[in-house]
């Protein structure tokens, strides 16, 4: 080996070292909101923003969502938008330390939309997703307030935009764990709503802080306080059995007095694993308006099944 050779050999290994470093430094310069639009990107969705309520909101649409054509010719789905709402991400580290960005490590809803054929939309939260340096953003609403009047308002407003912007006569809400304490939040005020399927849904917030040792969401509306949903709404709660986030008989008592509720668990499913499993089959019951197709022990009904059954 020449002396040339020999000063280019021991060159070599600081270069490869220097460019891992480099590698490692612009990881960790991706934010959240990055790895979420790489992850949407990767799964042909097409990235908008609306303001509504003074926030900037996020907004996904799937390819079937990014045309209005589908709702101009007769279809399975008949002018119906499937909207599709997180979880509460990560408001706290470790409890104690409220996150500047709360917006999710593990979008579980934008994973469940890739598995969507109908016209669907992932819609965001104020002040996730990157803006929670907005003005306006401040860590209530991600932490106490997540659940606000400020925050229902201003979704409301973007589920209003979607709706006149797709043409949908229709909105299909589903939401996993605080996704789904919005969805019956959002549900109630919008007669555009007909279904909504929750997944491991924040439906007590109450009882949920209490099993937990949590600070009460102060500032943040509780489903489980509400009047039960009007009848045209359909209500699917899908429930992990061995979730211990929300454990399922935190929930039980909401559901069973929903009137048009029905309750499904999943015996080995925890609070973010396997939806992607069932989800195609589930979606497919929708379609069908049959939850006997949905995977699962369901252990409550709509009321009006049991009133046909009660009647043959």
């Amino acid at each position: 080996m020449t002396s040339d050779m020999r000063v280019c050999h021991r060159w070599q290994l600081p270069g490869r070292w220097l460019v891992l470093l480099l590698i490692c430094l612009l990881q960790a310069c991706v934010t959240p909101a990055d790895k979420l639009d790489q992850l949407a990107d990767s799964q042909g969705f097409e990235r908008t923003q609306l303001l509504a309520g003074g926030y900037k909101l996020l907004v996904y649409r799937n390819k079937q969502a990014q045309t209005r054509e589908p709702f101009r010719r007769p279809s399975k789905s008949g002018g119906i938008l499937h909207v599709y709402l997180e979880g509460d991400g990560s408001p706290w580290r470790h409890r104690t330390i409220i996150m500047a960005d709360p917006t999710p490590r593990r979008p579980l809803m934008l994973e469940l939309m890739r598995l969507d054929d109908q016209a669907a939309a992932y819609l965001g939260r104020p002040c996730y997703n990157g803006t929670s340096g907005d003005e306006g953003c401040d860590n209530t609403l991600w932490t106490s307030g997540r659940y606000s009047r400020k925050v229902i308002d201003s979704m409301a407003s973007g589920l209003r935009v979607l709706a006149h912007r797709y043409g949908a006569s229709e909105l299909w809400l589903m939401g996993h764990s605080g996704g789904g304490a919005l969805a019956m939040l959002l549900a109630r005020d919008n007669p555009m709503v007909t279904r909504v399927v929750t997944i491991d849904g924040n439906l007590d917030t109450a009882a949920w802080t209490s099993h937990h040792g949590y600070t009460p969401l102060y500032g943040s509306l509780n489903p489980a306080d509400m009047q039960p949903m009007r009848s045209d709404v359909w209500q699917w709660h899908l429930l992990g059995g061995q979730d211990a986030v929300i454990p399922p008989p935190l929930v039980r008592r909401f559901i069973m007095s929903q009137p048009q509720a029905s309750g499904f668990v999943m015996k080995q499913f925890s609070h973010g694993c396997c939806w992607q499993l069932m989800w195609p089959r589930v979606l497919d019951a929708l379609q069908q308006n049959d939850p006997g197709l949905v995977p699962g022990r369901q252990f409550k009904f709509r009321d009006v099944l049991l009133e046909a059954s009660d009647s043959r």
